[in-house]
């Protein structure tokens, strides 16, 4: 693609014309060398709809550009450490009773949580363990218009050991859990590196499936001509499932960066 003249990026005129059926959002951390109101102007300005994993006390920014956080961290564990120890149940418990009604008042429709690793751990002892810690705090997430998603990740190249690495697993436990404010965070990148099949998975279980990552395969970088997914076959998948969620960039960008989330926007506006 040609390169976005730099006036787009000025923050002046009207949006960027977005068919908006794919609601989009950039994840934060992706773009930390841009600082987080600029970011969301810019975000505002090339028609995104969100801006993604944010700490409770961001979660406000975006309201200042016309945007939202699309999901929130709120203390639900670390990647190697989460739900499926139940020793961890009672901080991630205190703490989603902390942030998650700081979510709802600002807003934000999705916070996020992991399984954790294996260390020697059945994926059935797991799955129980998950589904328990789910259910403490699944009232919570209920109450207050907030849904709670389990990341699923490779664990074949970047997170050894991960437990939620597959869609079933994580479909089994958030069915066992089954509350409309627990579902699953589907990211793409991480699920084609573990299974492929991406449009048929999605759509075969988008009744648990809360929220959407982008990143190309391989290396987590642009969605472009040098990855392997054909990134608007997979949207136009989403599309026809009916998801009224968000779809979040989480791309690690190797050249301009809002040139690159431009063209993933772009691409992405099926």
């Amino acid at each position: 693609m040609a390169s976005v003249p730099s006036t787009l990026w000025s923050g002046q005129g009207v949006p960027v014309p977005r068919k908006g059926r794919i609601k989009q959002s950039v994840s934060r951390w992706c773009y930390q060398q841009i600082p987080l109101d600029e970011l969301c102007a810019k975000s505002a300005q090339m028609g995104l709809k969100a801006v993604d994993l944010l700490n409770p006390e961001e979660y406000e920014v975006p309201g200042r550009y016309g945007l939202v956080c699309s999901m929130g961290y709120a203390g639900g564990g670390e990647i190697d450490s989460a739900l499926n120890r139940v020793e961890n149940h009672a901080k991630i418990e205190e703490a989603f009773r902390k942030y998650i009604p700081l979510a709802a008042k600002a807003g934000v429709p999705n916070v996020i949580t992991f399984s954790g690793t294996r260390k020697g751990m059945s994926d059935d002892e797991g799955a129980k363990n998950t589904v328990a810690g789910l259910n403490r705090v699944k009232k919570i997430a209920e109450d207050h218009g907030v849904t709670i998603c389990m990341e699923l990740l490779n664990s074949k190249v970047d997170h050894k050991d991960y437990m939620c690495d597959h869609t079933a697993w994580g479909v089994r436990v958030v069915e066992a859990v089954n509350s409309p404010r627990v579902k699953l965070l589907y990211d793409i990148y991480h699920m084609q590196i573990m299974e492929g099949d991406l449009v048929r998975t999605i759509q075969q279980n988008i009744q648990w499936l809360g929220h959407f990552h982008t990143g190309g395969v391989p290396g987590r970088h642009e969605l472009d001509n040098t990855q392997e997914v054909q990134w608007d076959g997979v949207m136009r998948g989403i599309l026809a499932s009916n998801f009224q969620g968000y779809v979040a960039h989480e791309f690690v960008p190797t050249r301009d960066p809002l040139t690159s989330l431009r063209q993933a926007v772009d691409l992405c506006d099926v």
